[in-house]
């Protein structure tokens, strides 16, 4: 069978590669197309579209892409009209990802199944957007507080537990790093727009920390090429030594006692890794009144979220500062127990291990019927 993925960044094509290699176990010979980029085409996807450089801070940063991406999302959608897959997977990218659900329902009647995997406003409680999600797709959500929201109000969606539960081992806790040494993993961010405002911050706050800790090191984790490059130039202009750049969140928290991560899907993964997190991140000023007004809930990483209280230490705008960035990850390093006690009590909130597969044998079944449940 044929399946379309449309992802449009980097945390979105790592979930689809997830759900595709759990889909190809089940059904081997099946053929992978979509909207991607290095990582889907290394993995044997045709790609229609690259989604490289789509991504944006903020819908005032969204606004000059704004025509090109809907020009794409028509021809995506006609392409999809035309040439029937079995099975088309939306992930993440929401407003594009939901427009083109929504076109090709309502513009182009087009009946085959299309499944949105993490479907928008997971913690907004947004029941304009969820009645509109679940209208044109089939929600498959990673939270359970998504799937008790949609039920709330009779809205058809689908819960297996977060693809990422079952997808990483924890590492046995480790003991306090050296006071004049260890090792620090940063992960600044995907987003051309999230390495030009966390980079400057983290640079500076590894500079404190090597004052402190003579003999500490760093492990910048890059998401794709032009991302190392960025990282790379920060480095040399920051004068940084005793520091490595690696390609992915694996590789690069794979020797780490703690880690200064941008929010996001990265702060879960070292979570379940076992890595002890400090998250930040900083938007445009112009843009914070905004953000402001639309998350409603206390925290933003997804950890806190899940648990509803602060495991994860958030530093945000005005405080993702050098000095506090190097305090707060002193404060891990020295004593990462309490992160250690909480990430068991996270790892069973998200549900049970196998839900990457039962959401492949979902998609398989959704494919092979033809038609929207």
């Amino acid at each position: 069978m044929r399946y379309f993925f449309s992802t449009g960044e980097a945390s979105g094509e790592a979930s689809a590669l997830r759900l595709a290699r759990a889909i190809r176990a089940i059904d081997p010979q099946a053929e992978f197309e979509g909207i991607g980029a290095q990582d889907m085409r290394a993995e044997g996807f045709r790609i229609w579209r690259d989604h490289t450089g789509w991504a944006s801070m903020g819908p005032i940063a969204a606004i000059p892409r704004i025509p090109k991406l809907l020009a794409i999302m028509w021809r995506t959608a006609f392409y999809i009209a035309k040439t029937k897959p079995d099975l088309v997977v939306l992930v993440d990218f929401g407003v594009f990802n939901l427009r083109l659900a929504s076109t090709l329902k309502r513009r182009l009647h087009y009946h085959k199944p299309v499944v949105d995997l993490f479907p928008p406003g997971t913690w907004l409680d947004n029941l304009e957007k969820a009645r509109e999600v679940s209208a044109v797709s089939v929600p498959v959500t990673a939270f359970e507080h998504q799937y008790n929201f949609y039920r709330e109000h009779d809205l058809p969606i689908v819960y297996f537990g977060h693809p990422l539960a079952g997808d990483y081992v924890r590492r046995p806790p480790r003991p306090s790093a050296p006071p004049d040494g260890g090792t620090v993993a940063i992960l600044p961010g995907s987003r051309s727009g999230e390495l030009r405002h966390h980079l400057p911050a983290l640079c500076a706050a590894y500079k404190l920390l090597k004052a402190r800790r003579p003999r500490v090191r760093a492990v910048f984790g890059a998401a794709d090429d032009r991302g190392a490059r960025q990282i790379m130039t920060a480095i040399t202009r920051a004068r940084l030594a005793d520091v490595d750049v690696v390609r992915g969140v694996a590789n690069t928290v794979a020797n780490a006692d703690a880690a200064w991560v941008s929010s996001g899907t990265a702060v879960l993964e070292c979570a379940l890794s076992g890595i002890p997190v400090v998250a930040l991140y900083i938007i445009t000023p112009i843009l914070v009144k905004h953000g402001r007004t639309m998350i409603k809930h206390k925290f933003i990483t997804l950890p806190n979220l899940v648990l509803g209280r602060e495991v994860v230490t958030e530093l945000l705008q005005e405080e993702a500062t050098p000095q506090r960035l190097t305090d707060e990850i002193e404060r891990v390093l020295a004593d990462p127990s309490t992160q250690y006690a909480a990430f068991s009590e996270l790892r069973e909130a998200l549900g049970p291990p196998d839900a990457l597969e039962r959401c492949a044998r979902f998609a398989v079944a959704l494919a092979q019927s033809g038609k929207m449940p």
